[in-house]
């Protein structure tokens, strides 16, 4: 039975490749598997806590973080916990519903969330914890959570509160002095982080960091010109570099600037480059799948940059292809790793999928 609703889902993404899949009710109660099953499994773990003293040596990844200890880091907590709010957001009547509330009523404790803020004042060199990939995806949690207006999504996005708040001091602290951006194609990467930032601001109206974060993208990128993408991707990398570049500034300028900036930004050797499927040598080596990663990131790129250009522009119809081809590669494999990509792929492919 499980390989029979396998082909079902999957089987016509590698027959029809040009298709735009759907995330239809049924893939997303296969996807909402992944971190149903991880959210609540502590180990293996990576915390990525300092250890300041020997009082500290014996804190689990539970003590430390009680919402996000689970899905092998912290950020993949918290970007699965946004991919099941963002399921029960637009899908509601999801056979796995109830199962997804009662998760989400867990995590979303006041007492836990708090806890969660303190740890950024309790510890010392907690500064710079998840600074700027974990921040993003809290954000884009906290956007999800004050945009849905629904009883339980009010009480869990009034607990989220002070951690969103500690995220938030600690950008607006940092933002002023990062001199240069981060141009790497994994969890650092600058232009990745700014662009659900933006979203955020925009969401719930903080019109001040909104502009700062303008300003400092046109100070990063604005002068941009032939960046070179023909060098993509990494051994690692689960971002392209340029297309999160690309992703920001769309937001940032008009259509007219945007497309003047992408015109001088690209060169057909690069596009032709961040075109080609990542060859993923190892499924089971938790650093090369992130090029599975890679194709749902350029996937939702792609499909936001081609949205944002005029109908007569060159990339806006092969970019739209471009995108559709990353998604149909990247879904089937999502499912034949293991921890590995099961920890944290499945959000982005419903992003990818549903943005």
């Amino acid at each position: 039975m499980k390989k029979s609703l396998f082909a079902i889902l999957f089987l016509p993404f590698s027959i029809f490749a040009q298709e735009s899949p759907k995330l239809t009710d049924e893939m997303a109660v296969k996807l909402s598997e992944k971190p149903l099953h991880c959210i609540n499994q502590e180990y293996p773990n990576k915390t990525a806590h300092i250890i300041n003293n020997a009082n500290e040596v014996s804190l689990s990844p539970k003590d430390l973080h009680p919402s996000f200890y689970g899905c092998f880091d912290w950020h993949s907590s918290v970007h699965g916990h946004w991919m099941l709010v963002r399921l029960l957001k637009t899908k509601p009547n999801l056979s796995v519903a109830k199962d997804i509330e009662t998760i989400l009523d867990q995590s979303f404790q006041k007492e836990k969330l708090q806890t969660e803020a303190d740890y950024f004042t309790k510890y010392q060199l907690t500064t710079t914890f998840e600074r700027t990939y974990g921040w993003a995806w809290l954000l884009k949690l906290d956007e999800e959570l004050a945009t849905w207006n629904h009883p339980k999504a009010k009480i869990w996005h009034q607990n989220l509160k002070p951690l969103t708040d500690k995220i938030l001091t600690s950008w607006k602290a940092y933002l002023p002095k990062q001199t240069y951006p981060n141009r790497t194609g994994v969890h650092p990467n600058t232009a990745f982080a700014m662009v659900f930032a933006l979203d955020w601001a925009r969401a719930i109206g903080d019109k001040v960091f909104e502009k700062e974060l303008t300003e400092k993208a046109k100070y990063f990128y604005l002068n941009n010109t032939k960046t070179p993408a023909y060098l993509e991707p990494d051994g690692s990398d689960f971002f392209s570099p340029s297309l999160e570049i690309a992703d920001l500034m769309r937001r940032v300028l008009p259509q007219k600037e945007f497309v003047k900036w992408l015109d001088h930004f690209y060169e057909k050797k690069s596009i032709d480059n961040i075109s080609q499927i990542p060859i993923v040598s190892d499924l089971s080596d938790y650093q090369t799948v992130h090029l599975v990663g890679l194709s749902f990131t350029r996937a939702w790129c792609m499909k936001g940059i081609s949205k944002s250009l005029p109908e007569n522009h060159r990339l806006k119809k092969d970019f739209e292809t471009k995108a559709n081809m990353f998604l149909n590669n990247g879904l089937p494999l999502l499912f034949k790793g293991n921890y590995g990509g099961d920890h944290w792929l499945a959000s982005f492919a419903v992003y990818a999928l549903d943005n």
